[in-house]
């Protein structure tokens, strides 16, 4: 069994919004491999304690950590210091036996107003996963865990894929039916707070976000976004999480990003 765990960056609203794009990232692993690599980030958050001053039980928003807003305001870090955290955390992200898929909602290209921003993230993610496993071995499963605030919709979602599923055909106008037949249970709860992999998940849908902006040229940086955070950093964030990213989940994108609508 795989344990997926989820994260977002950007407001899942539309017609009315707060941002252009909204990023829903999947983190999921082997079950069997959970335990390392908690322990592994368990010790990296020790080392960034000592480093840093970072209490080890802090939630890392990296959009907040980025902006120094609070909490992390009061930690007195230049921007250099912000940055090289981030650049920490990629390179731990990067060393994890783990698999990431993210999913980018562009509403400037939304046509429908009835279009459901966080149905489609979720569904299109799901089915990646899917996609993944079948790979491996069409008999594995996989759970969600993620944010207490989301877990409704997502259930919605969740239990509408397994019974009706309908999938664009690549090569045609054609839909197909496809259902979800890997995914168990409801998504389950947890504060961010208390979860590492979730807080991960934020970071690498926050660097997406990022990344997303630039490559779909929609949207700008925060005005307090460090000025070293520039297309060159966001690349490197990128290529570090490279060997992390589901890449086959889009073909479209050099790091499988995928975007709808098309």
């Amino acid at each position: 069994m795989f344990i997926a765990y989820y994260d977002e960056s950007g407001d899942d609203g539309y017609p009315y919004y707060s941002s252009p794009i909204f990023v829903l990232t999947s983190i999921y692993l082997y079950y069997l491999n959970w335990k390392e690599i908690y322990k592994n980030i368990r010790n990296f958050r020790h080392q960034l304690n000592a480093d840093f001053g970072i209490p080890v039980k802090m939630e890392i928003h990296t959009k907040y950590l980025l902006l120094n807003k609070n909490p992390y305001r009061k930690l007195n870090f230049s921007d250099d210091d912000r940055i090289l955290i981030i650049d920490l955390f990629c390179d731990l992200i990067s060393s994890l036996e783990i698999k990431i898929v993210n999913v980018v909602i562009n509403k400037t290209t939304i046509q429908s107003p009835g279009y459901k921003v966080l149905d489609r993230a979720l569904t299109y993610s799901i089915q990646r996963i899917e996609n993944d496993l079948n790979k491996i071995d069409p008999a594995k499963k996989f759970l969600i865990i993620t944010d207490e605030g989301r877990v409704g919709k997502m259930k919605y979602t969740t239990r509408k894929i397994q019974r009706l599923n309908f999938i664009p055909s690549k090569y045609s106008t054609n839909v197909y039916r496809q259902e979800i037949l890997s995914l168990i249970e409801d998504p389950l709860p947890k504060n961010s707070k208390e979860s590492y992999f979730i807080q991960l998940s934020d970071l690498v849908a926050y660097i997406v976000y990022l990344y997303s902006i630039l490559n779909l040229k929609t949207g700008n940086f925060s005005n307090r976004l460090p000025d070293k955070v520039n297309e060159n950093k966001i690349i490197e964030w990128m290529e570090k999480l490279e060997g992390s990213l589901n890449l086959e989940a889009s073909s479209s994108d050099k790091y499988g990003v995928v975007c709808y609508p098309k």
